[in-house]
């Protein structure tokens, strides 16, 4: 297969890249328009690879995106590039419309002409695997709750009604065009290359640098936490043997509040990197707790019965073995997380404009 995987320079989406060019024999297509949280540089192992190739597309570009597709000929599009921080949602939330929902508008139209065309020439089925979020089903209020793939939508946060809103346009465009679509909605993801600005790799960083440790209200948000590389495996799954027009969850089986997450790390931290700035005992000493943030969801948790039964599919990682897989990463990996708090990463300054 030749797989157009867009967004495919962010956090989850280089993981699905390095995991089809490492562990498969398919090809893939890059298309990203390399904002603030495209990195190249988290796809440097694959990048000389024959079967890696790279296009800086946005996707609200439909002329674009015709071009790309005549040009490559994918027989599928896994689609990963939205806006994504909820923080950055509720402080300017124009992008995420204009990404999340026109951009994949644009998207669908420009892959459910290209497949009308390979229809008409009798040519290989096509897929359009659109990856969602746990987030667009609002949060949970009993301790025995799970969100299954029928959760009834109750987005919080204006990135999660637009993702919400996305996950419409797809259904939609299956019932009505017949476009062969497949949703997953995934728990919070955790790993290597993580933009620092999501929680646990800011805790980590924070932590090494003698900073305080932010945590939104008391710290007793739940979030089920899922491994980014057993999330890749499960999305190539999906998108290679999922039913059409079905939708899967995809969960981790690791529910943390996150003042627990914090300390984790932090204890993780007292042991990895004893040498601490000076005058602090213990990391967990930087615990700060700030405003809790507008809307804030209390509880997520996934019901990842289904794609166990359907496709075999279940998480590899605990969390234990999970978070210090990351932690030791962020600690071996200096240089990559340093050009990106420095802004030398970026699209700009590869020259890539």
């Amino acid at each position: 297969m030749k797989i157009l995987v867009t967004g495919g320079a962010g956090f989850i989406g280089s993981a699905v890249v390095r995991h089809i060019i490492r562990d498969t024999q398919d090809q893939v297509l890059v298309v990203d328009c390399l904002t603030y949280a495209g990195n190249l540089e988290s796809l440097a192992g694959v990048k000389d690879d024959p079967r890696y190739g790279f296009e800086r597309v946005n996707i609200c570009d439909r002329a674009a995106l015709d071009r790309v597709f005549a040009q490559h000929q994918p027989d599928a599009v896994m689609h990963l590039a939205a806006e994504s921080h909820v923080d950055r949602s509720i402080d300017g939330p124009a992008a995420f419309m204009e990404t999340n929902i026109i951009g994949t508008y644009t998207l669908l139209e420009a892959a459910r002409h290209y497949w009308l065309a390979l229809a008409a020439a009798r040519q290989a089925a096509f897929r359009f695997h659109h990856i969602s979020t746990d987030e667009v089903y609002g949060d949970l209020h009993n301790t025995d709750d799970l969100f299954t793939e029928t959760t009834p939508y109750a987005p919080s946060s204006p990135y999660s009604a637009s993702k919400a809103s996305s996950d419409h346009l797809v259904r939609a465009w299956h019932r009505t065009y017949g476009l062969p679509t497949l949703v997953t909605n995934c728990s919070n993801n955790y790993g290597p290359y993580h933009f620092p600005e999501k929680l646990i790799p800011l805790i980590i960083l924070n932590a090494i640098a003698g900073k305080p440790l932010p945590v939104y209200g008391n710290g007793a948000q739940i979030r089920d936490w899922l491994y980014v590389e057993d999330h890749a495996r499960a999305l190539y799954r999906v998108v290679t043997a999922g039913a059409v027009g079905e939708t899967y969850n995809i969960g981790g089986h690791n529910e943390r509040r996150n003042i627990d997450v914090v300390r984790t790390l932090c204890r993780l931290l007292d042991e990895l990197v004893p040498g601490k700035p000076e005058g602090l005992a213990h990391y967990e000493d930087l615990i700060t707790y700030v405003t809790d943030r507008p809307g804030h969801d209390l509880r997520y948790a996934i019901d990842g019965a289904k794609i166990k039964r359907e496709l075999g599919w279940q998480p590899l990682e605990t969390f234990d073995s999970g978070i210090r897989k990351t932690v030791e990463w962020y600690l071996n990996n200096r240089t990559w997380w340093r050009r990106v708090q420095d802004g030398s990463y970026s699209g700009e300054r590869l020259g890539l404009n």
